[in-house]
């Protein structure tokens, strides 16, 4: 049974889907204004694995994820450059799709955007001023928060001690707040303005309101209520708790069932700000380092924490991510190299290891989506693997349950998005091996190459002329500078090679 953490109740319940077998699925998209940086991106991923690991379970997940096309930062952005509100929107949308498939992130079922569902919106917003929830006021709408009692449940807040936030002011200067039955009270739609983009409505030309967008696109394309509902930590207030009063107002049902957010990003233990100078951007991140370990270094924390992003913890998850990829290819080199022996192996123990593997990684996801836990019992079994076939050469026999340890490995971790096993090719066979190696065959070697896995073969050949030889000192200075690399020479019937000292 799968438990996850519901915002609206604080606390862990058991996750039933409305469907049997089926789940929908609802997370907030970027306003389309800029590049999004790494904490939109930690959201995003966040969210691709809790797909990713409903799909692996057997779900079926339809994923909606909206984009926000017209809005202030918009046409703030529009007027700064001298461009169209859609042609601002456009390029950003683009770019953040583009973005998210560079990070491994999944593309939605469905991808609405707010522009394109304007009717939708409309009809929600009449629905709500025909139930007396909302209100028009010169060509404004506004949703009566007071008439929703439910109100303040999702974000824990008294509606009573809130504060009605910044002053809005119309252009000729009259504030906003004054027209309002309540200082609470939120735009739903809003007046058209000089200069900014608008549609017909029944109170005038106008826009939507950014919380009523999200609303309209749920309900068409899920229907309600729904499963899931995801975003970010800062969305909880005043997003999504305007979000499902005006939705759960106009239908008179619950809007969705189970509430899921992600914690926030920081860097080098600081809330990432422009004005810190430690603003990073996702795709510039991605220029320093492979989408898989920043994918890695995310899941390392649970998805509700707080997530510290810094250069060594990035070091340290590519590092950690290395030992699994080389793990992977110590098992592939036992399979190719099996021969027609007796097995050294304890076979009955591995495929029992192979099996409570998986389940430790299946206990550890089912309880919130446990990433870091899950993660552990990844490590814990390549450990027991490797202890167990380290400086082996394994029989025929031997092949089937080594051969699942081995996709067991690289099966979970494609749950997680990420890509362990190497295609196999002359080009990529050394692309885990550290540059470093390059250095040490240059060293003691003599190698004048720059291609890693054609280093780590001049290092063993010349350690293997250091030994016919008697010149320890050589062989050994091959082993120690590979050890200290986080490498062990394993001497086999078929050879030298080198393993992930794991």
């Amino acid at each position: 049974m799968i438990r996850l953490y519901n915002t609206k109740t604080r606390s862990k319940v058991d996750f039933e889907s409305l469907t049997r077998g089926k789940v929908g699925m609802y997370v907030c998209g970027p306003t389309v204004y800029n590049y999004i940086h790494i904490g939109n991106a930690r959201t995003f991923m966040s969210f691709d694995i809790v797909r990713r690991y409903l799909l692996w379970r057997g779900f079926d997940v339809t994923f909606v994820q909206n984009v926000t096309d017209v809005d202030d930062k918009i046409i703030n952005k529009a007027n700064e450059e001298g461009r169209s509100a859609s042609e601002v929107a456009a390029e950003y949308t683009e770019a953040f799709i583009a973005d998210m498939r560079a990070a491994g992130v999944m593309d939605p079922d469905i991808r609405p955007k707010a522009t394109e569902e304007i009717p939708e919106m409309i009809e929600l917003i009449e629905e709500l001023i025909e139930s007396g929830h909302a209100y028009a006021v010169e060509g404004d709408v506004y949703f009566n928060v007071r008439s929703y009692a439910a109100y303040g449940e999702l974000s824990g807040r008294n509606v009573d001690e809130m504060e009605s936030g910044h002053r809005e002011l119309r252009a000729d200067g009259a504030g906003l707040e004054d027209r309002k039955h309540d200082p609470l009270d939120f735009a739903v739609w809003k007046a058209a303005k000089p200069g900014e983009p608008s549609w017909a409505s029944p109170w005038g030309e106008g826009r939507p309101g950014w919380h009523i967008e999200c609303s309209a696109m749920s309900r068409k394309y899920l229907g309600l209520p729904f499963d899931i509902h995801g975003g970010g930590a800062d969305l909880v207030f005043p997003h999504h708790e305007n979000e499902r009063a005006q939705s759960e107002a106009a239908c008179g049902c619950t809007f969705a069932n189970y509430w899921m957010h992600g914690g926030m990003l920081q860097v080098n233990s600081e809330k990432m700000s422009k004005s810190l100078g430690n603003f990073k951007l996702l795709r510039d991140v991605l220029e320093t380092v492979d989408a898989d370990t920043l994918r890695f270094l995310m899941l390392q924390t649970h998805y509700r924490s707080p997530l510290d992003f810094s250069d060594e913890r990035l070091a340290e998850a590519g590092a950690a991510l290395g030992r699994i990829r080389n793990a992977v290819k110590n098992l592939d080199w036992l399979v190719e190299n099996a021969a027609d022996a007796p097995s050294p192996l304890d076979l009955r123990a591995l495929m029992e290891r192979t099996r409570e593997a998986k389940m430790a990684f299946i206990l550890a996801m089912d309880d919130d989506f446990n990433t870091c836990k899950a993660l552990g019992a990844v490590f814990d079994f390549i450990a027991e693997v490797n202890a167990q076939t380290a400086g082996k050469t394994i029989s025929l026999s031997d092949v089937p349950p080594v051969r699942d340890a081995r996709e067991l490995i690289v099966g979970l971790m494609g749950v997680f998005g990420i890509e362990v096993a190497t295609a196999g090719d002359a080009d990529t066979a050394g692309a885990d091996y550290p540059a470093e190696v390059v250095a040490l065959a240059a060293d003691i070697a003599g190698f004048d190459g720059s291609d890693a896995a054609l280093a780590v073969g001049a290092l063993l050949d010349a350690r293997a002329d250091a030994r016919a030889s008697k010149d320890w000192a050589r062989a050994d200075a091959v082993r120690d500078g590979l050890g200290a690399l986080g490498f062990v020479i394993e001497d086999t019937p078929q050879g030298a090679r080198v393993a992930f000292e794991g």
